[in-house]
Order: C-alpha cells, then structure tokens, then sequence
C-alpha cells in the first residue's frame, strides 16, 4: 500500500483470540454502550456522513508551555531512559473551562519520524492509561503499582507518539461546564481537532511532519471522523495545515449492524454459543440501524451467557484466578489494577503536571458513557469518502469491508515476523486488512513485538512482510 503525495493510508487492524471488541459481558465500556443503544429509537441513528462546520477554532498562546510540560523523569521510572517526555493540558474551550490532558513520549530519533496520534474509545476510556501504559507506551506499571518497566516494543521506537485523553471527563481531562460531560461524536472530532491545532502551536517543529492517527474499539468512530474534520479543514483554513498522511483502526467498532451480526457470528465459530441460539439469533435479529428488535430475537438474545471470562481476551485467566494457568499472550490480566494504582498517587500526578484540578483517575468514565448523545449507526461513508481521498474484530470488520465494495489488489495471505506467522493480510483498494495471531483486544499488550512489525509497515506504507526473513 503506497503512501504518495496527498494520498492517505487506510489500516483496519483485526485480532484474533478476543471477543470482539468489548463484545462480551463483564466490566466493558463498549459492551455498555452498545447494549444501552438498544433501547434508543431508530430514528436517533445516523447514517449519512457527520454534518460539520468548518471554521476557524480557537487557539490560544502556547509561548513558555511546552518546556512547562516537560516530564523530567517519571516516579519508578527505569534508567537509562533515553527520550524525552511531556504532558499536560491543552484548553479547548476557555469560555466553558475544557481541557484536554496529553501525554507526548518522543523518539530518539524525533527529528527524523512522524508524529503519531493514539486513540482509545469506549466511548469514555483514557488513552494514557490505557494505549500508552498498558500498550504501545515506553513503560509498563510493575504489579507494586510503584514503579515502571521498560517496554522493549514501545511505538515510539518508530514514531513520536502522543496520547490524549479525550473527550473532557476522560481520565485527567476536565471541563468546569458540567453540561460537557453530556456529548457525542461531533463534539469529541471538534475538540480533537482544536486540541492538535493547538499542540502544534505548542510544538512548532512538528507542523510539517507527516501524521498519523491510530488507536482502537470506539476510535473506529473517533478517528474517521477526525480524519474527515482534518482533510476538510486543511482545504479552507488559515490556520495550520495537519500534514495527515493515514490512519489505522485496531478491533474498530465502525457499523452497528455488522457490529452485532459479526460478534454473533464468531461467539459461535469459537465455541462460546450454541449452534441452537446461534441459528435463533442469524433468523430472528435483523441489527440494521432502522430496524425493530422481534420478540423472537430478544428471547434468543437474553439466551446468549458467555460466562465468566476475561473478554478482552477469551483465552487468559481472570485477574486474581487461582488455576495457576498461564495466559496464551504472558500479559497480567490484573495489570489494569497496577495502572489505576500508579496514576492515582500524587507523586505521579505531580509528575505529570496534573493540577488543574487535581482528580482521581479511572481507565474508563462509564458517566460518560452512559450519556454519549450522539452516535452514527456507521462511519462506513466516512471511511468511504477517506478511501476516496487515498487514504476490529475479525469477523465484524470483514463484513464492514464487505460493505465498501472495494477490489482487492494483494490476496490475502500469512506475513511473518521473528520466523513465525505474525498474522494473516489482504491488500484493498486504498485500504489494508491485518489480522495478528494469537491476541486479544488489545494487541500491544498482548503481541507487542507483532504489534511493533505492524506498526512499521504502517509507517512506511507497506503491507507486512510475506516472508520469513
């Protein structure tokens, strides 16, 4: 997949081994919120493309801030650390008192690679916590929930990653306008757009460099759309132009319909449903975004137990299991705990330069998650109009590629990393399919050296490798 002058690079990145994108009970924000969109008229979705006005955002003087949000070091921090590190807060919006917390983990090599942007959804779940220290990050929390590890495959050994916690209310970012917490699809894109605007005011050095966005789950809604936003923006704005060059989507939730058909589908063909509710579900539920759920499909639905498994990944132990088994990926269930430890110490937040106000941390507010008021049955037209620019779980993604009737230009086949199968591709018309083996829904953590090989090829516009060199 050639990355060309204006052209963008499109990735739908789809795991195996995990439930399909927070497809399962438990504990889940997407679980959460697709189960309350049940209840909701049909009429409160969307299928068209976000309607959106493009006009100049607000953007404040950023002179003195970056060397302010310089983390000198991290409490627990390994040494030998070799990258500079910043965060803080970026103020969207000063009438209503919105800030937006990043967190910005350079390369070594910053001056010569891209700016990266990651994303986690939910909606309402951090991208600090969760992408940068339980994924993709430098540094991993150790189970004393005091101290840190070196992640050996973190992403910035290949780009300049920048994590934001996204939209206010979400880990360390905050509004002092209570009515902010209740929002949706078009708020979130906007505020992210303002927020990168003013970021690259803050770091001027990185105005021109290509960009990237990645990220995962309900960032299959967040990062299209910014995308979308950013692409729009650039063709009238006297402000800076994003020097957007792709985007990629891991186990993204991007279409109501294929979202539960897909989850149903492979709760079935991995042995967690019964042929019976199965059958009941694929002639009873029609999940189209206009539809009317049957009575017959609710009572095959409410049949649907998947039992007590950890559903970011079917086949690891639960966080505080006694079976003693190991997880199939060697990643601590329990590591969420550590995480929710660490940023909530002082020490830590002082770090961070977390002051405005200083609050508690949680990997997901399941508040805001409750009121998302506005979200599109499908950002399929969206992606569309992306693809048309240039630019998962497995079974809901290949039928939300089904949709976009896109040709194939590379057939699907094994790509290798280390000597061994890394996962499975095929190359789209201006899009890219990859699956990685062996991993749950969060696949830094699970397979972060195959996440890594992943990432690389991203970057450099190729499709991973189709040898074993």
């Amino acid at each position: 997949m050639a990355r060309i002058a204006t052209l963008l690079s499109l990735s739908v990145l789809c795991l195996v081994a995990s439930v399909q994108c927070y497809g399962g009970k438990g504990d889940n924000p997407l679980a959460k919120f697709i189960e309350a969109q049940k209840s909701k008229r049909p009429s409160t979705f969307r299928n068209e493309v976000l309607d959106v006005e493009y006009s100049p955002v607000f953007v404040e003087s950023q002179d003195g801030l970056k060397e302010a949000d310089r983390v000198e070091s991290l409490p627990g921090q390994p040494d030998g650390t070799a990258f500079d590190q910043y965060s803080g807060y970026v103020t969207v919006d000063p009438v209503a008192g919105r800030a937006l917390f990043y967190y910005f983990a350079q390369s070594e090599n910053s001056s010569s690679q891209p700016l990266v942007l990651w994303l986690n959804g939910g909606p309402g779940c951090s991208s600090f916590g969760n992408g940068a220290m339980m994924e993709l990050g430098p540094f991993r929390v150790n189970s004393d929930g005091q101290t840190l590890s070196q992640n050996k495959y973190a992403w910035n050994n290949e780009a300049n990653m920048l994590f934001l916690e996204s939209p206010a209310g979400v880990g360390f970012s905050y509004s002092n306008t209570t009515s902010d917490y209740v929002t949706g699809d078009t708020k979130t894109a906007a505020d992210a757009y303002t927020f990168l605007i003013n970021w690259l005011e803050r770091f001027p050095e990185y105005q021109t460099r290509d960009f990237y966005i990645t990220g995962e789950s309900y960032a299959g809604h967040y990062i299209p759309q910014l995308a979308q936003l950013i692409l729009h923006n650039n063709k009238i704005t006297n402000q800076t132009v994003i020097n957007l060059k792709g985007i990629a989507i891991g186990n993204a939730y991007i279409d109501i319909e294929t979202q539960h058909r897909g989850s149903y589908d492979y709760f079935w063909s991995h042995a967690l449903l019964s042929d019976e509710i199965h059958e009941g579900i694929t002639l009873n539920c029609n999940f189209s975004a206009n539809a009317n759920v049957s009575e017959a499909c609710i009572t095959y639905l409410q049949q649907v137990d998947l039992g007590d498994i950890f559903s970011y990944d079917i086949y690891a132990p639960l966080c505080g299991s006694s079976t003693g088994s190991p997880s199939t990926s060697g990643f601590d269930p329990c590591t969420d705990s550590y995480i929710n430890t660490y940023l909530n110490t002082q020490l830590v937040q002082s770090s961070l330069h977390v002051t405005l106000p200083p609050k508690s941390w949680a990997s997901c507010n399941f508040d805001i998650n409750a009121h998302w008021n506005e979200s599109p049955a499908t950002v399929l037209p969206v992606i569309k109009e992306l693809m048309s620019s240039g630019i998962m779980p497995v079974t809901t993604t290949r039928y939300a590629i089904d949709y976009l009737q896109t040709s194939v230009k590379t057939p699907w086949y094994p790509w290798y990393t280390q000597a061994e199968v890394g996962g499975y591709a095929v190359g789209y018309e201006n899009l890219t399919f990859v699956t990685v083996r062996g991993s749950g829904h969060f696949v830094p953590s699970y397979q972060p050296s195959r996440a890594l090989a992943l990432f690389s090829s991203f970057l450099a516009g190729e499709l991973p490798p189709s040898n074993e060199s």
